[in-house]
């Protein structure tokens, strides 16, 4: 058995899709410098928790952090997936929204159907909501040949910061692999559903919160369904909070999706407590007004998927059969491009990009990678 050879990395950027596509495409890697610079250096909670994440639903990875924490050492393992019946804690610096779309896009080539549950944040300003996940990222999957049998997300109880305290349960199918698409016709809108949650707050703000967002979206579609989710007791978690989440859905079957979550501001994230007092004093109608109206953009810029989607549409794409796909979004965002330049890097796979002059929107096309449901082990 040889010396293994590591993949080096810098810094603390693309952290989840590094770690994802180093498993995906069986590459160990050595990432470096991880924030060594800063006044706290080093892996954050969230990313060491994402990484004993990636050991539950893996065998035989190994793991090495230096003292530090500003060098790890990730080679990849087997993708098991399974039942397990140990709840994994996603922590309080991030959200549940935060794991799922590596987790999803890891655990489709597992050898077993994956049921976890998380417990942690299910709500916040930071990353996706469980239920924008649950509404718009799951019919995405059914895109690329996810078949819906045992696709689910159950959301338990609901956490928002600082305190957390929610958990759901995901349930993942396995496949042999995944379908090409030619998907660029992102259609017409044919109605809005949405959830709005309260956690131990009056009921009231998200009849405010339904109302004022039915004043923007009802004068545009008429098939227009908001519902109500009030939580109390251990169901509605730790921290007080209310929020609301929309998508879309077209002609065509895209799904297009916002949401807002309004809570107290995170103990450790001081540089942005202004901001989050500001918001804890936001009142509902201004929610259901801003969610709306983001809706509302993200329709406009004439894409498949909404912003926040792009990396896991690319990611899907990517991982296709060597077959074509093609799709269609609006303003490629940060992260999308960040997404292809790590597709790019580990799987050497490299997208046509073709700007629509008449609009925002941009095409792209690729011929996938040919993952297959195969267990691969780096020796």
């Amino acid at each position: 058995m040889g010396k293994t050879a590591y993949k080096r990395l810098l810094g603390s950027q693309s952290f989840r899709q590094r770690l994802l596509l180093a498993t995906l495409s069986s590459t160990p890697i050595l990432i470096e410098d991880i924030r060594a610079d800063e006044t706290w250096p080093g892996l954050r909670n969230h990313e060491i928790s994402l990484l004993r994440l990636f050991e539950t639903v893996c065998d035989d990875c190994h793991v090495e952090i230096n003292e530090t924490g500003t060098k790890l050492k990730y080679k990849p393992g087997t993708i098991i997936g399974g039942r397990q019946h140990r709840a994994h804690d996603c922590g309080l610096s991030r959200s549940i929204g935060y794991f799922l779309e590596p987790l999803i896009v890891l655990c489709l080539f597992a050898k077993q159907p994956l049921t976890i549950r998380l417990k942690g944040i299910t709500n916040d300003s930071k990353d996706p909501s469980v239920d924008t996940f649950k509404s718009t990222a799951l019919p995405i999957l059914k895109r690329f040949g996810v078949p819906s049998e045992g696709l689910e997300l159950k959301i338990e109880s609901r956490g928002l910061p600082p305190n957390g305290g929610g958990e759901v349960i995901l349930s993942l199918p396995v496949v042999q692999s995944l379908s090409a698409v030619s998907w660029i016709d992102e259609g017409f809108v044919k109605k809005i559903r949405g959830t709005t949650f309260s956690t131990r707050v009056s009921v009231q703000f998200e009849n405010s919160m339904i109302k004022a967002t039915r004043g923007i979206v009802n004068p545009l579609v008429s098939d227009v369904h908001i519902f109500s989710d009030h939580r109390s007791g251990p169901q509605a978690g730790n921290s007080p909070g209310y929020g609301i989440s929309l998508v879309a859905e077209t002609t065509s079957g895209c799904f297009i999706s916002a949401d807002t979550a309004v809570s107290h501001a995170r103990d450790d994230d001081t540089s942005s407590l202004a901001d989050d007092a500001k918001r804890d004093l936001m009142p509902p109608e201004d929610i259901g007004v801003g969610t709306a109206n983001a809706l509302l953009g993200e329709i406009a810029q004439s894409g498949v998927v909404d912003s926040t989607h792009q990396g896991l549409l690319f990611l899907l794409c990517a991982l296709c059969p060597q077959d074509v796909s093609k799709v269609r979004v609006g303003k490629l965002s940060q992260h999308g491009v960040e997404t292809l330049r790590n597709i790019r890097d580990f799987l050497n796979l490299k997208f046509i990009i073709k700007p629509e002059p008449n609009s925002q929107s941009v095409f792209l096309k690729c011929v996938g990678y040919g993952m297959k449901n195969l267990s691969r082990k780096v020796s």
